[in-house]
């Protein structure tokens, strides 16, 4: 995927980044450094309500996450969901990146963000960047995006970076449709 590698302690592991964007870097999750940030967003209110429960507790429930979650795509397809961290200071803000989701043929745009900084256009900066980085990078051609049919916000993002509606689709294990977006590559 021709990761780009950034100067690191002596001794410590690089990380792998992704990309930049002016505001933002994405890079691999690791799973003993981000398992509290992982813990924290994904027991927000928002996550829970416009994402789901993933069942993640603890710590070792959040390392389980990442391992089995993203590591294990990054492993599989070579793309999965970065971290998103703030280029000035360094805090872990959200995760975005592209997924392959079971029942949706296409690959997936996703991106969860703390609430402490939603309406600062993060999670547009980041998913245009990702994906551009889907196409140009990755090559792929056609991607998608699902939301739940609530989430205002998450649709507005979508539509921001150039997706557009396609109706309902209901994945596999669902009770719910999920509102479905398309971007041709």
């Amino acid at each position: 995927m021709g990761h780009l590698q950034p100067p690191h302690p002596p001794g410590a592991a690089p990380v792998s980044v992704i990309l930049h964007t002016p505001r933002l870097t994405l890079d691999e999750l690791e799973t003993d450094r981000d398992a509290g940030f992982i813990l924290a967003l994904l027991n927000e209110p928002g996550f829970l309500e416009n994402i789901g429960d993933r069942g993640v507790r603890d710590l070792e429930g959040a390392r389980r996450y990442i391992e089995e979650g993203p590591r294990a795509s990054y492993a599989g397809y070579g793309y999965g969901l970065w971290r998103a961290t703030e280029r000035d200071g360094g805090r872990p803000v959200g995760l975005c990146g592209v997924l392959k989701r079971d029942g949706l043929k296409d690959p997936d745009l996703g991106y969860a963000f703390l609430a402490s900084v939603w309406g600062r256009g993060f999670a547009s900066e980041a998913a245009r960047a990702c994906l551009d980085h889907a196409r140009r990078a990755l090559r792929l051609g056609r991607i998608v995006a699902i939301t739940t049919p609530g989430n205002v916000a998450s649709q507005a993002v979508l539509k921001k970076i150039g997706l557009k509606a396609a109706g309902v689709v209901r994945l596999p294990g669902k009770d719910e449709d999920s509102a479905y977006f398309v971007s041709e590559g």
